[in-house]
Order: structure tokens, then C-alpha cells, then sequence
């Protein structure tokens, strides 16, 4: 029980901390028209909504925790759409992001990401692929805003829309890959309950 506890305790913490940045992220990348810092934005707002629902499905049964798994690998493509979208509309428009903002905006993101990571990091392989969905998302965020910095970076001595926007598309596949491990785990799990329980 001290262990769920402490549990529902970090992935509160870690939704909170998503929450805010979200807001800051997103705001900037409207500003200054980035495709990655968009989709990392979406990011935040996803596993804000992964986190408050494993928060309140922890103490659910095995068989609804797989369900809510499944049904959170759906939402995790939500970043990857996003991406798509504003790399199409980057390309029309043809305008760079600000790479200063950018390099900052996505530092100060990978020190929320790599700090959510740290917390959760010894719960990941607890409740199987529910919390497994809040590490990885965490990870990858934290993958994502390296080379958010990078794009900025390359961006400040050569002006182009292409690193920023290959750094969103990027974020759209590791997302999307994640997706799909988790959907694999969860309905493994889901499959093992229903045997197990046909057994029975």
C-alpha cells in the first residue's frame, strides 16, 4: 500500500509539472511558428492526461488497467498527427523559428522531462504496461528536446525550416513507436488475464 502510495504520489507530481510546461511550450511554439516545439507541447498535454489517469486507474483491477493502457497507446499518436500538420503548414509558409528561443524553450523542457524520468524511473516496471506508458513517455520527451536544442542550434547558423521541422517528424515517430509498444504489452496482458481467468 506505501508503494502505491508513493507511486500515485510521483505520477501527480509528474502530470503537474507536464501541465505547466505545456502551457509555456505551447505558447512559444505558436510565437514563433515550430513544428517540434508544437508536437513536444502536445507532448506535455498527453502525458498529462497519461499520468492523471494512471494516478486514478493504479488502484483499478488488472483487466480495466490493460484497458486504459490500450486506450492511453491510442492517445500517445495524438503528437505524431500534430506534427504532420504543422510541418505541412511550415512548409507553405516557409519561416524558420526563432533558433534562440527555440534552443531555450527545449532546454528548460529536457530538464522537466529528465527530472519526471528520474521520479518515475524505479516505479517503470511496476503495473505493468500502465506505468510502463508513463516512463516511456517521459523518456522520449526527454530524447525529443536533445534534439529540439540541436535543430535550434543548427538553425542559428543556417536559417531553414527543415531542421525543426525533421526534429517534429521525428518526435511523431518515436511517439508513434511507443504507441505501439504499449498497445503490444497491454494486449498481451489483456489476452493472459482472459486465459488465466477462462481456466479458472
Amino acid at each position: 500500500m506505501k508503494f502505491v502510495n508513493s507511486f500515485k504520489k510521483a505520477v501527480f507530481l509528474v502530470a503537474v509539472l507536464n501541465l505547466i510546461f505545456f502551457f509555456i511550450e505551447f505558447l512559444v511554439a505558436l510565437n514563433i511558428r515550430s513544428v517540434s516545439l508544437l508536437a513536444d507541447s502536445i507532448d506535455f498535454i498527453e502525458d498529462t492526461s497519461i499520468n492523471f489517469l494512471i494516478f486514478f486507474a493504479v488502484s483499478l483491477s488488472l483487466v480495466k488497467r490493460a484497458k486504459i493502457s490500450i486506450f492511453l497507446s491510442i492517445i500517445m499518436l495524438l503528437p505524431g498527427l500534430v506534427a504532420i500538420w504543422a510541418a505541412w503548414k511550415q512548409i507553405i509558409y516557409q519561416q524558420p523559428p526563432a533558433p534562440i528561443e527555440l534552443s531555450i524553450v527545449g532546454f528548460g523542457a529536457l530538464l522537466v522531462n529528465c527530472f519526471c524520468t528520474y521520479v518515475l524511473m524505479k516505479f517503470r516496471n511496476y503495473s505493468g504496461s500502465l506505468t510502463k506508458a508513463a516512463f516511456l513517455s517521459a523518456r522520449n520527451d526527454a530524447i525529443a528536446n536533445i534534439t529540439i536544442i540541436i535543430a535550434g542550434i543548427i538553425t542559428i547558423f543556417h536559417a531553414s525550416i527543415w531542421p525543426d521541422i525533421l526534429v517534429g517528424l521525428f518526435i511523431a515517430y518515436i511517439r508513434t513507436e511507443s504507441a505501439l509498444e504499449i498497445y503490444k504489452k497491454a494486449s498481451n496482458e489483456l489476452k493472459n488475464i482472459q486465459e488465466s481467468s477462462k481456466k479458472n
